[in-house]
């Protein structure tokens, strides 16, 4: 079996005391590709630290929601130097949190577009975080033509309508551990229905461990779970499954074509 772990944060301090081994250990289950995620505000340069380390990391940045706040004149700059990285994948996360609202929402918004406007100008897909601001979500993505990069609506936790925009765009959509969840039975049928050339699976470790691990530090070994699911739902093999998910992740982002 082969799998992909599509959005990871393995800089994060949770990985501090074993790091190497947790990245081993999943590259030795079967882990073909990991793309770990980079914030601006925090650990960007580890991210491509850690992606000029190992040939099959590669790396995305952007400022997330909740450090909007944060985007001023150097923010764009700092991206575009990121992205002449040959392992740089795509911008992101970015997007809007109205869940937490560590930003104000107008700043969320205004750095949203500047990321996207920067996304189309070094024509790199987007990845893209969405918490109870759905709709606002789906305008600001639609003007600002982001479709015309495309990219992944990471972690999806929408509703019908946000899968049926993702879908229709050829956006990809990314499930985590939490469609192992109890009661996670309608993003089941979302995931059901997702064609399945837009699937990509993540482990968004070291958050959302997948049942039985819930509570426990996730890492990307254990998106094996989550592809296992995804089969069950789709009514296929692990085996399939996993491979057909390496393959979109492949044809997501152009970077990877190119290798």
């Amino acid at each position: 079996m082969i799998f992909t772990d599509s959005h990871a944060h393995l800089t994060l301090p949770a990985f501090d005391p074993d790091r190497e081994e947790v990245i081993l250990r999943a590259r030795a289950a079967g882990l073909r590709y990991l793309c770990t995620v980079g914030s601006l505000a925090r650990d960007a340069e580890g991210a491509l630290a850690l992606a000029g380390k190992h040939d099959f990391i590669y790396f995305t940045a952007g400022l997330h929601p909740h450090d909007s706040k944060l985007w001023d004149g150097t923010s764009s700059s700092r991206l575009e130097a990121l992205s002449h990285h040959p392992r740089f994948l795509a911008i992101g996360e970015i997007g809007l949190d109205y869940h937490y609202d560590f930003s104000p929402r107008d700043r969320q918004r205004e750095a949203f577009r500047e990321q996207i406007r920067a996304a189309r100008r070094l024509r790199l897909p987007v990845v893209i975080h969405t918490r109870e601001a759905h709709e606002d979500t789906l305008r600001i993505l639609e003007e600002e033509k982001a479709a015309d990069v495309g990219g992944v609506f990471h972690c999806f936790s929408g509703n019908d309508e946000m899968a049926r925009y993702a879908v229709e765009r050829g956006y990809r959509v990314s499930f985590s551990g939490s469609i192992t969840f109890k009661n996670a039975g309608d993003l089941r049928q979302i995931a059901a229905a997702v064609p399945p050339d837009l699937l990509l699976t993540e482990t968004d470790a070291p958050f959302l461990s997948p049942h039985p691990h819930r509570g426990r530090r996730n890492e990307p070994i254990r998106v094996m779970e989550v592809v296992t699911k995804l089969a069950e739902i789709q009514g296929t093999t692990p085996d399939v499954m996993g491979e057909r998910t390496t393959r979109n992740f492949e044809a997501a982002f152009p970077r990877l074509r190119s290798v």
